[in-house]
């Protein structure tokens, strides 16, 4: 049976059926489509990362180098922080040095001199008899500015009558029973001791008493 010839009526309802098949599929949001393309480079980034650390090998290599590195300036900062404590440690003994050559200096000079004032001492006691008042006033003088001029430099004098023994200043010379005074106390003072500047030059030579037996 032979077909009916197409008439343009025909066509036109052809190609209207086919457009609307075509508006009939469906099509994707933009908003999706662009989300899961960013979704799918931020795992292709990812992915990139992790194969790169997995297979480069100088990753581990530059993460070893900078630990080395870092506990390098750690060590090095430790060792100024100690060169300075011991230059600090240095520079405060040399100067405990200067002061105490600076104090002492003196003291040699001030055991030589002390015969000397003992003498002057010795001299002035034995003129209260039978000398003129000039002489007594001319030694008396000379052993005052003695004394003062060794007070000037730090010198001291250590003098303890009355007072309880100091093995640290005092040299006993005798012991002697004293039932009026309290045991290890100094009695008599022999020879006067000195100081330089709180240290001791000569100790005192002294008598000390004990308890009566």
């Amino acid at each position: 049976m032979a077909k009916d010839p197409q008439t343009p009526l025909d066509d036109e309802l052809a190609r209207e059926l086919a457009r609307e098949e075509q508006d009939a599929e469906p099509q994707a949001e933009p908003e999706t489509v662009e989300g899961e393309l960013e979704d799918a480079i931020e795992g292709a980034e990812q992915a990139a990362t992790e194969a790169q650390a997995a297979d480069n090998p100088e990753a581990e290599v530059l993460a070893a180098r900078v630990e080395e590195l870092e506990q390098s300036v750690a060590d090095a900062k430790e060792q100024q922080l100690r060169a300075a404590a011991e230059a600090q440690n240095v520079r405060r003994r040399a100067e405990q040095e200067a002061e105490k050559a600076r104090k002492f200096a003196l003291e040699k000079f001030v055991k030589e001199l002390l015969p000397v004032v003992d003498s002057l001492e010795k001299a002035l006691d034995a003129m209260q008899d039978g000398a003129s008042e000039t002489h007594r006033e001319g030694v008396s003088m000379t052993l005052k500015m003695q004394h003062d001029a060794l007070a000037k430099f730090g010198v001291e004098v250590v003098e303890p009558h009355g007072e309880p023994f100091d093995p640290q200043y005092h040299e006993a010379m005798a012991m002697v029973p004293n039932p009026e005074m309290e045991p290890n106390t100094v009695m008599e003072v022999m020879q006067k001791g000195y100081l330089l500047n709180g240290r001791l030059v000569r100790p005192a030579m002294v008598v000390v008493s004990q308890a009566a037996g």
